[in-house]
């Protein structure tokens, strides 16, 4: 399943904390946990299996520990304590021990744990102000090169920009069909009637589309919008670019028009949690804009307001990426990205959310 083989979305980073949380991805539980951090700084995370090697307790229930012998997770049904980053087992001579493994059993204080008492131990790392999960290893005769680290978003490491997470949506519909509705200009004036576009100014141009197995690419896309931006009187052509470089993924360039202050960045990452069910955010990143955090966060959260109920009211809820078949589903001259999207999750070998 090559969905098992490329990073996911799994929680905001701000979201975990002191105390472990469970999720599930892909079918697979997970308990998430966080080691202390130093001088301020967030500590590394951790995503294992939900599930004590010992008597299956879930491990999300335990809590985190740090003391001399470093971070661990401990078991809330016995107390066995399993390794972080660093941790040392009591008693262990050897230095640091491979993280996941057993280091203590409070009931046989002087018990040093065998290698196979270890947790089952996953790939871990946080980005884009999310943690980010692979459940395997690519097969690189799979999965290309380009999958091999999660979705690049330049504007969150630039200083210059503002940053901020906005969600978790929780969708009733397949990760691709949230995918395509985010590339589709043509929904504008309709869904977002007043706000984004407008019916009287349905025309969009689909610019240059680019098509490879690291993605998607679409720029010299515009779409003509009531306000362009805040201190605007008039619409105007608004320019987009766009980028899908994950099957779950998609980032659009918002180019500021004459006059405007204000340059957008916004990605959409999506957690797969089913193949009709999803959890989305979006990472935002600004040039200029006033708004305070809490007004950005309340216009997507309508504007998503305004596509959750057309996205779920889709059929069928998978998308449709065959050219032929009951299922098959027609297009318009403004469906090149959508297109063109559907083509690379065929190219990759999706299997998840579409038919």
């Amino acid at each position: 399943m090559v969905e098992r083989q490329l990073w996911h979305p799994v929680i905001a980073g701000i979201h975990l904390r002191e105390a472990p949380v469970a999720v599930e991805l892909l079918g697979q539980a997970l308990v998430l946990w966080r080691e202390p951090g130093h001088e301020g700084e967030a500590g590394g995370v951790h995503a294992w299996a939900d599930q004590c090697p010992h008597r299956g307790a879930r491990l999300s229930l335990g809590r985190v520990l740090t003391n001399l012998h470093g971070a661990r997770l401990e078991c809330p049904y016995h107390g066995w304590q399993f390794a972080g980053h660093g941790a040392a087992a009591h008693g262990h001579h050897g230095g640091p021990v491979a993280v996941g493994r057993c280091v203590h059993v409070p009931a046989a204080p002087t018990f040093e744990s065998p290698e196979r008492h270890a947790a089952q131990v996953f790939e871990a790392q946080e980005r884009h102000g999310l943690v980010w999960v692979r459940l395997e290893r690519p097969d690189l005769t799979q999965v290309p090169p380009s999958l091999a680290q999660p979705p690049a978003f330049a504007p969150w490491s630039d200083p210059l920009w503002r940053q901020l997470i906005c969600g978790p949506y929780e969708v009733a519909t397949s990760a691709p069909r949230l995918v395509e509705n985010f590339l589709d200009l043509s929904h504008f004036g309709f869904v977002h009637e007043g706000w984004l576009g407008a019916r009287h100014h349905a025309q969009v141009d689909t610019g240059r589309v680019e098509e490879g197995m690291d993605g998607v690419h679409a720029r010299d896309c515009k779409a003509w919008q009531p306000r362009a931006y805040a201190g605007a009187q008039d619409g105007t052509w608004v320019a987009y670019r766009y980028t899908v470089p994950h099957p779950f993924a998609a980032v659009l360039h918002k180019d500021a028009a004459e006059g405007d202050p204000v340059s957008n960045a916004i990605a959409l990452f999506i957690r797969p949690d089913g193949p009709e069910a999803c959890t989305a955010w979006f990472a935002m990143a600004t040039l200029g804009d006033l708004s305070d955090d809490e007004e950005l966060r309340a216009f997507q959260d309508a504007v998503f307001a305004q596509d959750r109920p057309i996205v779920e009211s889709q059929t069928p809820k998978r998308l449709p990426i065959g050219q032929d078949g009951p299922i098959a589903e027609v297009h318009g001259p403004a469906d090149r990205m959508s297109s063109a999207y559907r083509r690379y999750l065929a190219r990759v070998g999706v299997a998840l959310g579409v038919c």
